[in-house]
């Protein structure tokens, strides 16, 4: 099961199948896609996802669940656990992955799909269905090379092999190190963003994102355009006056 709880100004998603290692069956994508869902009308300033346990954030797929299936279901299948990954990319709040041990598979894919991971000591990262004769298939030949460089994810996604949180971190495949307890952490992490409005956090993560489908020149009308709507909002008046006055500013998010 997956349980949606909210601490303080966050929202927390947490798989809790440990004795599975977190893994992912279709039921469970389902639910994940309902709660994002329910989370773009909520009030936290962020996500959190995690694992339940010490041993896995989420180790991937459930394999019993690919076997003997038809060509048409699997497609069926691969399509929703993307189309649940890609809900993250429209949420209207930053969501952060936080690694606590396995994240392989379909579970380092829903790690990629966040806004930013962070990772405990123990975790360890891979995308190992090419041991199984298969690929990818929740987005993680996408979202890797974008963050890592096609070099390394043809590595990573070619021989299956696992990498640590110090090399995960060192290829910017995560944000960064961080120690237990691991969601006081990612709290403490995300607080160095949540104080701003989500007006402008959005927009900086749409001009971000866009980057990597668009040329130099089209990316920069897409920054001059989004720009000049956030400099239209409320909080930038806000930020800027505060910034005249030496004071902090209280942004609303208008």
């Amino acid at each position: 099961m997956i349980e949606l709880s909210h601490d303080e100004e966050f929202a927390v998603l947490t798989i809790r199948r440990p004795k599975s290692l977190n893994a992912l069956n279709f039921e469970l994508l389902e639910e994940l896609g309902d709660y994002l869902d329910q989370l773009k009308a909520s009030r936290a300033r962020a996500l959190i996802i995690t694992g339940e346990g010490e041993k896995a954030f989420c180790a991937g797929a459930d394999i019993k669940e690919l076997q003997q299936r038809g060509l048409a279901a699997q497609r069926e299948g691969a399509e929703l656990g993307q189309g649940v990954f890609a809900l993250l990319d429209r949420l209207p709040i930053p969501s952060i992955a936080l690694v606590n041990g396995f994240a392989f598979g379909g579970g380092c894919e829903l790690a990629l799909a966040c806004t930013l991971r962070i990772a405990l000591p123990n975790a360890k990262f891979g995308l190992p269905e090419v041991k199984l004769g298969l690929i990818p298939g929740y987005g993680g030949t996408q979202r890797l090379p974008r963050l890592v460089g096609q070099g390394r994810a043809l590595e990573m996604v070619m021989t299956g092999r696992s990498v640590d949180a110090e090399e995960a971190l060192a290829i910017g495949l995560v944000n960064r190190i961080v120690q237990a307890p691991g969601l006081a952490a990612a709290k403490a992490y995300a607080r160095e963003f949540t104080g701003h409005g989500l007006r402008a956090l959005q927009f900086a993560r749409e001009a971000v994102q866009r980057a990597m489908d668009l040329s130099l020149h089209e990316g920069l009308r897409v920054e001059a355009d989004l720009s000049t709507l956030a400099y239209r909002t409320r909080d930038a008046d806000e930020g800027m006056q505060a910034f005249v006055e030496k004071r902090k500013p209280e942004f609303r998010d208008e």
